[in-house]
Parts: C-alpha cells; structure tokens; sequence
C-alpha cells in the first residue's frame, strides 16, 4: 500500500504471481503457443515494395514469431513453449485474469451466509474506492510498449502509416485491437469511394454549361417572365421563377446523370467492404486466437451483476443463477415502452421543426416583401429564404440531436442494467441496440423528411395541402422548381459535418482540459514526487462503455454515406477526411489522456456487423428512391425521350413543361398585368374538361419512377449477392491454419500423454512395484492403464 502525495489517497497495488495466473489461464481457456507455425507465408503480395513508405519497422509491426497455441492447461505447463514465466503472459492478459479475479472476489458474508457481496464494481459504486486500472507503462523508457504506440502510432504525421495492430492487441487487448483493425480498414475502403464521389462531382462541375434547364431557369425572357404562385397563405405573393436561378445552378452539382452511376456504385462498394471485413476479420481471428472464443465467453464469463441480483438457482448440467421468466418480461416490456416512448420524443420534435419550417418561411417572405413582384428577393448576394428557413433549421434540428443524445445515454444504460443481462457481451449487444435504434431516427429523421415526404403532398392552388389540418394554417412545403434534393444536400452537410467536428472537438479537447485542471496541483512538485499511479489516477477513465460510443460515431457516419449518398457525393470525402483524424485522435487519446483500460477479448465487432448489413440493404432502397422522387432526373430523361421529337432530343423548353398553371384574378405586378400563375407539378390547366386533374405524363412519370426503382434494386442486388457468393468470409489458407492447429493439438496432446504415460511406467517399474496392465478392446492398443496392486 502507498500514499499519495495529498497524503489523502491511499494507493493498493496488486500483484498476481506465475501460480495464480497459470490457475486461472486453465479456468479461462486463454490459448497460449506450443509449436512453431510451420506452414510456410503466401500472403506477400506482388510489387510490396510499393508499400513501404506506409510500413511501420518489423519490430513493430511483427515483434513475436507465429505459433500454433492451444488452450493453457496447468496440468500440463511443460507442454506449452514456456521460455520466461515472467513474460510468457502477454500485459493484457496478466490485467484481464487480475480484473477477473477481482469482478468476483467475495468481499461481504452475512452471519447466516446466504448472501455475500462481491466484485471491484460493487467497491467502487459504494465509494470504498475511488478507481481500479492497470499502470501505463512509462512512457520516458524508449523501449516500452507505450512509448511505441505513442511514437508510432498516435502522432498526426503518422496518418499515412499502417497500424501497429499486433502492439495495440498485446498491450490494449484484442477488444481495442479489433475496433482500430475496423476503422482503418473502413478509412481504407473509404479511400475508394471517395475517389469515385469526387469525379462525379468534378463531373457536375464540368457539365455545368450545359444545364439547358437551369438557362432557362435564369434567362430574363423565360425564367423572368414566368410568375409562380405563392408559397404559403397570406403573407407571401407572387414571384418570378429567375429567383431561383441561383440554387439551380447549383443543384446540379449533385443532381446530374453520374448521381445515378454513383448510388450504383456506391451500393456495390458497400457490400465489397462487409465482404472484405469479414475475411480481414476471420484472418485476425485466427491469428489473435479468437476462433472459439464466443462459446467461452457466454459459457464461464457471468456479470457479477448478474450473479449478484439473480439470487435463484437451477439444477441443470451447471448450476448457475437464472431470472425468473415473469421478471424478465415485465422488464423487457418496460424497457421497450421506454425507447418508443422516447423514438415518439424524437418524432414530436421533428414536427415541431417542420412546423418552424413553415412558419419561420412565412416571416421571410413577409419581411422581404418589399415589392410586389420581388417577395423573393435574396437576403445577401445568393441566399433565398428557402435557403435560409432550410440552414436555420437544420442548425437547430442538429441542436436538438444533441440535447436528445446526452439526455436519451443515461435513460439506455438504465434500462439495459434493469434488463439483467447474463454476459458482457449481451450487455453490450442489447445497450447497442437500443441506442442505434434511436440515433437512427434522431439523426436520420430530418433527412428522410426532406428527401420522402416535402414537396410531396402539397395539392394545388385552390385545393392546398395543410399541417395539422386547414385551421393550422401552415401549408406543406413546396420544393424549388430545381427539386429538392439541394435541400437534402444542405442538410446532410449540417449534420453529418457537425456532428463530425463536434465529435472530435469532444474527443480531444474535453479528456485534454479535464486532465489539465484535474494534475494541476500535481505540476507545482518535483516529478519524483508524482508517482506512476498517481499520474495514471489523475487521467480520465476509458470506462466499460468506452468503444461503444466510438463504434457508434462510425456507424452513425457510415448510415449518412450510404443511405444518402445520391444527394451529396462528396460524402465519402468528408468522412475519409474525418477518420484520418479520428484513428490518430483516438490512439492520442488512448496512449495518453486515458487511463488504461481493463484488457477484453471480442472475436469480432459484435451487433455492429448485423447493423452495417442492415444499413446496407436499406441504403439500395433509400438512394433508388431519393433518385427517382427527389431528383429530378426521371422527369428530365422522359420529357427528352418521350416528349421531345427524335431530331432534337435536348431539354429545350422543359421548365414551361414542368410547370401546371393557375386562373387568378386580374392583379397588377408593378408594369405588367397577370391573370395566370405556375405552379411545379403536372396538371390539365383551366378550362379543360379534366382541369387541374393529373395529366397523363404524370402518370409516364410516375411509372418511370417505379420501373427505375425496380431496375435498380434488382440489379444492385443481385450484383451484391453474386460478390457475396463468390467472396468466401474465411480465406482458404486461414481456414487451413485452423485445420492444420486443430489436427496438431490432438496429435501433440494425445503424443504429450504417451509419452507422461511411459515416464510413469518406468518410475513404476524403477520403484519394483508390481503391476498388471489393464488393456480395454474398445481402445486403441497404444491406450494402455496400468493399476499398481
């Protein structure tokens, strides 16, 4: 025990000796090597040289040769390759069999000793201590395992090199390991479709002029002479459509014939990376000895939670404490009625920011209503108050995802710690859920409104649509006369950036000042004075829940690339951008402003995977529609082949098609005299026997849309299930390592017994001790017991 310098903190340091951690490496089945690995490495890929500016030294990346290993047996210590006791057990795994031991240690037993309390997390909840943790190495020591993940791997100009993900899993654990082999992989797939996103781009850029509708849009003699009808009741008016130039331009940007190639492409890659991750995450398996790790893990790894409030008992073929089946649905209802009531929050607040929306657009219109022809002025040299109702709101929508997220955190680990789950890992998979169901519609509503429902549901003039019936006042939204996917585009931008920035901002900045404040008194004495411990102390915990909100960013991300990437290509670019920033923020973070975490094992990245696959599936159906309803693209490509003569085929002439028109009464706009008004939609126009009904090329429209959704999905699906059949999840020289260790350890297990056998036979024998052989028919021959009479 050591006191601190305060003299107020009193520090236990715990050791566990060679006798301890060979017992329990036996209980939790930890593999350790027996054999030199002695299939030769085929995995050097052609021209490697190509890769050596991005390689980290070899004693970095590879410092242990390959071994088979098998499950430690303590019985059997002179089977395993066994050099140094002191090193034979890697740092993680000397700290996981250490917080093992403590999570059930008995602390407490009553008089009648029917109950006894047990666990470090119960200790530290009642306050008996303050913090539990594994030392950090000395980061002054060059040779440390610290100071070279922190030279080579948390430093920024080290962006471009590979991971040391052998280092991070040996002294961090595999958990951590498998987390950073994700992201790096994902940062790498990134790579690729951020490339693809960027020439579509460039490509809307260098088709710019020849945007036939958006020149008509802006040309004085078309777009100026054509006046819309209103937007909202009463306090807007009348406008001419060159208003709108602006946002036309810019709309195809991202609204142009490579946005359909890209979303094409775009739901490929995505099934090319979970494919690719499957197989990088079976080979990881295998090298890092996770292959049968998840049976261990539900089998003899209980939550001392669990243990603790599960005080009834069954007799099966173990005895171990269960929850009643009563209890369990009762708390599984409320813990369900708690996230749709609080889903339904989300929903209300959304609602609250369209009606904003609806309403805050009115105000714009009535304050710039200085003429009678210009309610639509701009407000500053490009923004419109469509443009400016739309960022305000998406600020304030990203306002209320925030509030939303700290509030709804605590409300989920409440309810998944009243749910009692039997393993950490069913902890984590159940906490996962929850909370992803409700980030996806917090972050995501907003843009699925946008992209499915505004501008759908309008009516016409005389017979408008209205929010909360026709006493609300509030009008449904129009779109642009470009469409509205610029909208989508904004609003992807405000959220998916901001939560980015604010994400890293939180990460680096917030661990940075608190450790600041918290060592200041520590900085006003000698460093000989501020032990190990206490400078480990004075960091901020990673905390049980410390990847999962990691885990969660990147999943968050990945659901904003895909499902609504056909609005904004450049998707992918931000997000490669921010998780180079990202992998080396959170090493930083890791290797000096944390303190260590308790090592964990995780043979894979859990629920995750099932998530991403879903989010893959839906992203096919979400950008094949945002194509077909909030593009524009289908309405141009039918008014060009099935509207326009087959000598011209060009979009001359397709803004007066695209817009219906409406009988007012005679109203004077400054010099000129109106009776009609445009509207975006397609109607027979007054006077007609079927007035201000659909027109038929609504409906050639319409079927267009739904045979292009059809198309596109069958394609891309069918391309994402052949890739998936033709990519086996395991690489076949992995799955022959495992075949060749599984052979080996049976072989060497059954040749270690003979040979223990004959030893004992020959001591026998040595010592004159009769004995008859006992020879069993049903066993092999070489099988021999012997029982000395």
């Amino acid at each position: 025990m050591f006191e601190s310098e305060d003299g107020k903190t009193y520090f236990v340091k715990i050791h566990a000796p060679w006798e301890v951690l060979a017992t329990y490496a036996d209980v939790l089945k930890i593999k350790v090597p027996f054999k030199a690995n002695d299939i030769p490495d085929n995995s050097q890929m052609p021209m490697n040289w190509l890769a050596t500016p991005f390689r980290l030294p070899e004693h970095i990346m590879h410092p242990e040769p390959d071994y088979f290993t098998a499950s430690f047996d303590n019985s059997k210590c002179d089977f395993f390759l066994i050099d140094n006791k002191d090193t034979f057990f890697p740092p993680s795994t000397r700290n996981r069999i250490v917080y093992y031991i403590l999570s059930r240690c008995s602390y407490f037993r009553d008089e009648c000793g029917d109950k006894d309390k047990k666990g470090i997390k119960r200790l530290l909840n009642n306050g008996t201590y303050t913090a539990a943790f594994p030392l950090h190495d000395v980061n002054a020591n060059c040779e440390s395992d610290r100071y070279n993940l922190y030279k080579y791997w948390a430093r920024f100009f080290c962006f471009f090199k590979e991971q040391p993900l052998n280092l991070i899993r040996k002294y961090y654990g595999e958990k951590i390991g498998i987390y950073f082999a994700w992201l790096g992989f994902y940062t790498e797939m990134l790579l690729f479709a951020a490339v693809v996103g960027t020439i579509c781009f460039i490509y809307g850029f260098l088709t710019y002029d020849d945007n036939e509708w958006s020149k008509e849009i802006c040309d004085e003699k078309i777009g100026g002479n054509i006046v819309m009808c209103p937007l909202c009741d009463k306090k807007c008016g009348y406008w001419k459509l060159n208003t709108t130039c602006n946002s036309s331009w810019q709309s195809h940007l991202f609204d142009n014939v490579a946005t359909v190639f890209f979303a094409i492409f775009m739901g490929i890659w995505v099934t090319l990376f979970l494919e690719f991750w499957k197989r990088r995450q079976a080979r990881l398996e295998y090298e890092w000895d996770l292959v049968d790790f998840e049976e261990e893990q539900q089998q003899l790894q209980l939550r001392p939670e669990y243990e603790t409030k599960c005080t009834n008992r069954k007799l099966n073929r173990i005895t171990q404490p269960y929850l009643p089946i009563t209890s369990k649905c009762a708390r599984m209802c409320l813990s369900g009625a708690t996230v749709l009531f609080w889903i339904s929050l989300i929903i209300a607040c959304i609602i609250g920011v369209i009606a904003y929306r609806l309403a805050v657009y009115a105000a714009f219109a009535s304050i710039m209503k200085d003429s009678p022809t210009s309610n639509l002025q701009v407000v500053g040299p490009y923004i419109t108050p469509q443009l400016a109702t739309s960022v305000t709101a998406s600020c304030i929508n990203f306002i209320i995802i925030m509030i939303l997220n700290l509030m709804y955190e605590r409300v989920a680990i409440w309810i998944t710690d009243m749910e009692i789950p039997k393993t950490h890992l069913e902890y984590e998979n159940k906490l996962t859920v929850k909370m992803f169901l409700f980030q996806f519609v917090n972050y995501y509503s907003s843009c699925f409104y946008v992209a499915f429902f505004k501008g759908k549901f309008v009516g016409h003039p005389g017979n408008y649509a209205y929010m909360f019936g026709s006493l609300s006042k509030l009008r449904n939204e129009e779109c642009d006369p470009g469409g509205c996917l610029i909208e989508l585009t904004t609003q992807l931008v405000i959220v998916m950036t901001g939560k980015q920035v604010w994400g890293n901002i939180q990460e680096a900045l917030v661990p940075w000042l608190m450790n600041w404040w918290g060592s200041r008194k520590a900085r006003n004495h000698p460093e000989s004075l501020y032990s190990r411990w206490e400078q480990d102390h004075d960091l901020q915990g990673f905390g049980q829940l410390g990847l999962f909100y990691e885990y969660l960013e990147m999943v968050i991300q990945f659901g904003f690339i895909t499902l609504f990437v056909a609005s904004f290509p450049l998707a992918p670019l931000l997000a490669l951008i921010n998780n180079i920033i990202e992998v080396r923020v959170d090493s930083w973070k890791l290797t000096t402003q944390f303190r260590r975490p308790v090592a964990a094992k995780a043979h894979s990245i859990g629920a995750w995977e099932e998530i991403l696959s879903g989010i893959a599936i839906l992203s096919v159906v979400t950008n094949a529609f945002i194509v077909a309803f909030t593009s524009d693209m289908i309405p141009r490509l039918v008014y060009m082949y099935a509207y326009q003569p087959d000598s011209q085929r060009n979009m001359k002439g397709y803004i007066n098609d695209s817009l219906s028109v409406f009988n007012i009464s005679r109203i004077q706009l400054t010099t000129l005299w109106i009776f009609l008004c445009r509207y975006r939609d397609y109607r027979y126009p007054p006077g007609h026997e079927k007035e201000y009904e659909h027109t038929m090329q609504f409906w050639h429209i319409l079927a267009a849309k739904l045979a292009f959704i059809i198309i596109m999905e069958h394609v891309v699906f069918s391309v994402k299930f052949f890739v998936a059949w033709m990519i086996p999840d395991v690489p076949s020289d992995v799955r022959a390592r495992v075949k060749r260790e599984r052979y080996l350890v049976q072989e060497y297990l059954h040749n270690y017994e003979v040979e223990k056998l004959k030893v004992q036979l020959s001591l026998n024998s040595s010592n004159d001790c009769t004995c008859t052989p006992m020879i069993y028919p049903s066993l092999p021959q070489h099988e021999v017991l012997s029982e000395c009479l």
